[in-house]
């Protein structure tokens, strides 16, 4: 657990708001670090899908248990408001823009700013795998969830997940894990399940 020391100002519906706002007088906090990257017209497909899911009750379970839920993305604030109208979603969603906010939670890629590191591996250890993450074109976005408590005015970073640590947003693949088919995407063994497995995108779009 480590005190958030910065003074994060994010722009949200109301104005402008520090961290200890989004709380919203509950002892904890749970954000969802959204792909949106300053320009893009849609959402990230993913991180759309899992939020598509995610219902009053669930909120509401939360709130009964003194937890807050918002989304943080890059992208300015109007763009963010421009998708969730779209989207018919009820989520707080503020904007970092303007930020260290997404580069010191490890979902903002640019090497210009931090050494690479995503899911805590580094550039070295990704290219030791054999895999290139930070190749592209950078600064780069990518998804997360970060975890902060509350005590007495202070605001403490308590954990965060990346990647497939994500999928228990909004659950679809924890139950079709247990059906025979599976997710029914190409990865999956044995092959030949399905007749149309899909790519291993988990957007839903089909």
């Amino acid at each position: 657990m480590v005190e958030v020391q910065k003074d994060y100002r994010l722009d949200g519906p109301e104005g402008e708001v520090g961290l200890i706002d989004m709380f919203q007088g509950r002892r904890q906090l749970i954000v969802y670090h959204f792909m949106f990257e300053p320009g893009w017209e849609d959402g990230c497909p993913s991180c759309s899908a899992g939020t598509d899911e995610l219902s009053a009750g669930f909120f509401e379970h939360l709130h009964a248990r003194d937890t807050g839920y918002a989304m943080v993305s890059r992208a300015p604030l109007e763009e963010l408001e421009r998708w969730r109208a779209r989207k018919g979603w009820d989520v707080p969603w503020y904007s970092s823009s303007g930020t260290d906010f997404n580069h010191d939670f490890g979902v903002t890629i640019d090497e210009s700013v931090l050494p690479g590191e995503y899911n805590y591996r580094t550039r070295a250890e990704y290219e030791a795998m054999g895999l290139d993450l930070f190749g592209g074109d950078q600064p780069m976005e990518m998804p997360g969830r970060s975890c902060f408590l509350a005590v007495e005015g202070r605001v403490f970073h308590t954990y965060s997940q990346y990647a497939r640590g994500l999928e228990s947003t909004g659950g679809s693949y924890y139950f079709l894990d247990l059906t025979a088919l599976g997710r029914q995407e190409e990865w999956e063994e044995p092959r030949g399940r399905t007749e149309a497995a899909r790519k291993a995108r988990p957007d839903f779009a089909s």
